[in-house]
């Protein structure tokens, strides 16, 4: 868990790639823009009284409402974000980070939105961002092996998005 003592620190070092918190929830969290995601992550990571040293995961959540009647109710602004859940081993201590993307880049439909791989600070975070990308279709910039990892190379869009429509058929094989 963080304190407040965390997220001014990361602030004051940081400025504006610290976009937001909540340190109230259920399992509190650090907003951090996907510009400043690489040098907070590397920070924490490798900063003395920090050292968050293991990346238990990586999430894509997809805040979207396909019903159109329900879309009105929604409570949320339509977007994805990428949940990093990580542990500092010799601290005994757990931090949430949040990265916030449009569903689109650009508001372009079909263009993923893209983030800075963290590959590079956790080895874990490789198959991590596989993940995350087939599932969720989030590109994670300077991967070293950006290839699906559960769905076939040729399989067409991200299952997990929520407007994501299941072929009726795939290679000739019926699905339902």
């Amino acid at each position: 868990m963080s304190g407040p003592n965390l997220v001014d620190q990361l602030k004051q070092r940081f400025g504006e790639a610290i976009t937001g918190a909540n340190l109230e929830a259920i399992d509190p969290w650090i907003e951090v823009s996907p510009q400043g995601l690489v040098e907070v992550c590397r920070h924490l990571h490798d900063e003395p009284g920090l050292e968050f040293n293991l990346l238990n995961c990586i999430s894509g959540v997809d805040y979207f409402q396909p019903d159109e009647k329900k879309a009105k109710k929604f409570p949320w602004d339509v977007h994805l974000e990428v949940v990093y859940h990580m542990w500092s081993l010799p601290h005994k201590r757990s931090l949430v980070l949040k990265v916030m993307l449009p569903r689109w880049k650009d508001d372009k439909e079909g263009e993923l939105p893209e983030v800075p791989t963290v590959s590079g600070i956790w080895r874990t975070a490789d198959w991590h961002e596989r993940e995350v990308y087939d599932l969720m279709g989030v590109r994670f910039i300077g991967h070293p092996d950006p290839r699906r990892i559960l769905c076939p190379e040729d399989w067409v869009g991200h299952p997990l998005r929520r407007d994501y429509e299941m072929p009726l058929e795939y290679h000739g094989i019926r699905g339902r």
